[in-house]
């Protein structure tokens, strides 16, 4: 099935031979659903933090990150083309001097459009987009008629203008303040300022689409030295894009190779999931993880920095606990009573399953299943009240070795055809706004191997299409589902101020994007 051309092409990518068998092979047997043994709730697997321990870990963090490395990784790979999928639409489909934008509307069910155009002036591009028409065409001095709108959006997204459409999500003016606009990029910056502080600096990296990296470069060219100024930090912000080696072999719907109109074997990128090889590479004490559109204005911006700084207090005050049992374990001869408070540690603080035989074994083995245990990165995973966005939760989940423990599931994974999952799916009360504080060292300050805590159970097959014919594409376990299964994982409520994210173009004219500018 494997010729020598396609041996080079391989060879290239940096991709192994048994690797490709191994993909065919999950391909040809299908990956299982998990199975769900309840959803996690406050009480059941979510902590919801009091004032005082809020305060309490605030304080912690502030302390600890003098002396700490923080780092944040945004992935931001994201291409705009999906946030003005309704635009690209209208630009296409709209029959200029034909219908009118309201019959339009009717026909194709496009009930955001006309919020678009009753707000459009709300828009960070709106004045920019209408000043390079009027440069175009000296008669377009408003959106008054229905062909001007359309020449807006032409504007706006068509590459031989502005080329909106075509941008990184993470380079889109998203918010307007009074002197200037500020791309989800720039957000970020600011937002490290805040919290992602250590010796008068900030450390960020972004993993970018090859394609778009240039134009990240040149906006932080453009823009450091003027946030550095504002902010009164000092930025180190560093790149990287999806390996190719991560890349993923398409197939035919009968589980062959897909080859393209010229032959060649078509492989696609394998998702999200490949970013832990990404973040595996990077070295940091404390890792903080957000998408890329999730920001909001400066105004708005306390509740996300405060929540942060709870978050990663709590992370500090769990790993200085199991670094100092770990120690003990290592190094001492602790008794009966200490083995019994540290399993309860490993059981009751981190989640980890405890097996029924453990009290009747031999002291050695105590010991070394509890260093076993203890000695993995550590992540707080922040959850917010499902208000039905779609996406994943915080689950208990059953592994194939019966061993129960806390995951963020999506609902791909989980099958829906069986009636008790499907329950305990509509039980789930949070959702997974991507808000994670990593330690990603262990006890001795030495940096874990990433790459050995995940779960290649917990990928996705998913059918696409490829010049007019349909194939199958793997994706890898997603970054904070299966890439981190081996990670402790504990869940905590955050508000849901701290979750904005823009999916749409429409979200930008929510509160959480609008500064009112006086």
């Amino acid at each position: 099935m494997i010729t020598n051309t396609d041996f080079d092409l391989i060879k290239k990518k940096g991709i192994k031979k048994e690797e490709i068998e191994k993909q065919i092979a999950i391909f040809k047997k299908g990956i299982p659903f998990v199975t769900l043994e309840d959803s996690a709730t406050v009480g059941n697997g979510i902590l919801k933090f009091t004032s005082e321990e809020e305060t309490t870990y605030e304080k912690i963090f502030n302390e600890k990150a003098k002396k700490a490395s923080l780092l944040k990784f945004v992935p931001a790979s994201g291409a705009a083309s999906r946030m003005f999928k309704t635009l690209f639409n209208f630009l296409e489909e709209f029959k200029v001097h034909e219908e009118t934008l309201e019959v339009y509307v009717k026909r194709t069910h496009s009930d955001s459009l006309p919020v678009f155009f009753d707000h459009a002036e709300k828009f960070p591009f709106y004045k920019p987009v209408l000043e390079a028409m009027g440069e175009r065409d000296k008669n377009a001095a408003g959106l008054a008629s229905d062909e001007q709108k359309h020449k807006f959006i032409k504007q706006l997204l068509s590459e031989e203008y502005m080329g909106f459409g075509a941008y990184p999500k993470g380079l889109l003016p998203f918010h307007t303040y009074k002197n200037e606009t500020r791309t989800a990029f720039e957000e970020h910056l600011y937002e490290a300022a805040a919290y992602g502080v250590s010796n008068g600096v900030a450390k960020l990296h972004f993993t970018v689409s090859e394609h778009h990296m240039d134009k990240f470069k040149a906006k932080l060219q453009e823009e450091k030295q003027k946030i550095e100024k504002q902010t009164q930090v000092q930025f180190e912000v560093s790149f990287s894009v999806q390996k190719p080696s991560t890349d993923t072999i398409a197939v035919t719907p009968a589980n062959e190779p897909f080859r393209n109109a010229s032959g060649e074997l078509v492989f696609r990128p394998s998702g999200h999931g490949a970013l832990i090889e990404n973040l595996n590479m990077l070295d940091a004490d404390i890792v903080f993880i957000k998408n890329i559109d999730n920001v909001v204005v400066e105004n708005r911006a306390n509740v996300i920095h405060n929540s942060k700084k709870v978050l990663a207090g709590k992370l500090f005050e769990l790993q200085e606990r199991a670094f100092s049992y770990m120690r003990i374990l290592k190094n001492e001869a602790p008794d009966e009573a200490r083995i019994y408070e540290i399993r309860d540690f490993v059981k009751n603080e981190l989640y980890a399953h405890i097996p029924s035989a453990f009290n009747t074994w031999p002291q050695e083995d105590k010991i070394q299943f509890l260093c076993h245990e203890i000695d993995r990165p550590i992540r707080i995973c922040g959850m917010v009240k499902n208000e039905g966005e779609p996406g994943g939760g915080p689950f208990w989940v059953r592994d194939n070795k019966g061993e129960i423990s806390l995951q963020i599931i999506e609902s791909a994974q989980i099958d829906k055809s069986d009636s008790k999952q499907l329950k305990i799916l509509e039980t789930a009360t949070h959702f997974n706004p991507v808000d994670l504080v990593c330690g990603i060292k262990d006890y001795e300050g030495k940096k874990y191997d990433l790459l050995k805590y995940t779960d290649p159970a917990q990928g996705f097959i998913s059918s696409k299409t490829y010049e007019g014919r349909e194939l199958k594409a793997l994706e890898l376990p997603g970054l904070w589902n299966g890439a981190m299964a081996g990670w402790h994982t504990v869940f905590a409520e955050v508000p849901l101020a701290t979750f904005n994210p823009v999916k749409t173009v429409i979200d930008l004219l929510k509160p959480a994007h609008q500064v009112q500018i006086p």
